[in-house]
């Protein structure tokens, strides 16, 4: 079944990378208590709802299996890249049979712009051979399923769930999540699948699809890797990372009488 094609704002790098140790964080959130955590956490979460009504993926997809090879070209690259790449490559394979007849090196060719295009291209073949072998061509509904697929782990698998099926099975970490998992206090790991467990462990279920999108778009628009805009920040009082104080807006002197 064939979705309506998806369109969000584009988006930086979407690559894990180690948490930002050197960043100091007020000491209080050592001494904080998990209740407490969580308590900040649900008060986050609903300030970054209300900033960001209409998160979603940005990755353009009208199938679970273009969504997965999508997420698959996304790692060490860029949404926005990507969704060029996927605008001519979705016309030429539409199906996991169209790319395993593809020449040697003729889709390489194809999604080189996107980086690290022979590991890629392998996956693609890869988890596109299981899903004929063992899925009848189609992309499973499961995580267990998922992880069987050459070239797919946990945040990939999070992604196709998420997205193409409505399912929260877990929580999809990027260099966003990661990084303002960190800086909010919520996971202090290197280890990006025990950030998601730690953040899995603060937010209950039926918001896991949410908070991934939500730390994204917070990551993109004001919490930066370099410099982030503190200052304007809706969530700056709740952060112990925050490096200067919110800006609040003053009200208009009334005219004298």
């Amino acid at each position: 079944m064939r979705v309506a094609r998806t369109h969000h704002r584009c988006a930086r790098r979407s690559v894990v990378v180690g948490k930002p140790k050197a960043e100091p964080r007020a000491s209080w959130v050592d001494e904080e208590t998990f209740d407490a955590k969580k308590k900040r956490a649900s008060l986050i979460l609903r300030r970054l709802e209300k900033q960001y009504p209409d998160t979603r993926t940005a990755l353009n997809y009208t199938t679970p299996f273009e969504l997965l090879v999508a997420t698959v070209l996304s790692a060490q690259s860029t949404d926005k890249m990507v969704n060029i790449i996927t605008e001519k490559l979705f016309q030429k394979y539409r199906s996991p049979e169209d790319y395993l007849k593809a020449k040697p090196g003729e889709l390489e060719q194809d999604i080189k712009a996107s980086g690290f295009f022979n590991q890629k291209a392998k996956s693609i073949r890869g988890l596109s051979q299981k899903l004929v072998e063992d899925f009848g061509g189609e992309v499973p509904g499961t995580m267990e399923e998922l992880l069987t697929l050459p070239g797919v782990a946990r945040k990939t698998a999070n992604v196709v769930l998420g997205n193409a099926f409505g399912k929260n099975f877990g929580i999809a970490v990027d260099t966003h999540v990661h990084r303002l998992s960190w800086r909010f206090g919520f996971s202090d790991h290197d280890d990006p699948n025990k950030v998601e467990q730690d953040l899995m462990k603060l937010f209950s279920r039926a918001k896991w699809f949410k908070v991934s999108h939500l730390l994204i778009d917070h990551g993109r628009n004001v919490c930066f890797a370099r410099n982030p805009n503190c200052a304007d920040c809706v969530v700056n009082e709740l952060c112990p990372a925050a490096r200067v104080p919110a800006v609040r807006k003053r009200a208009k002197p009334s005219p004298s009488a």
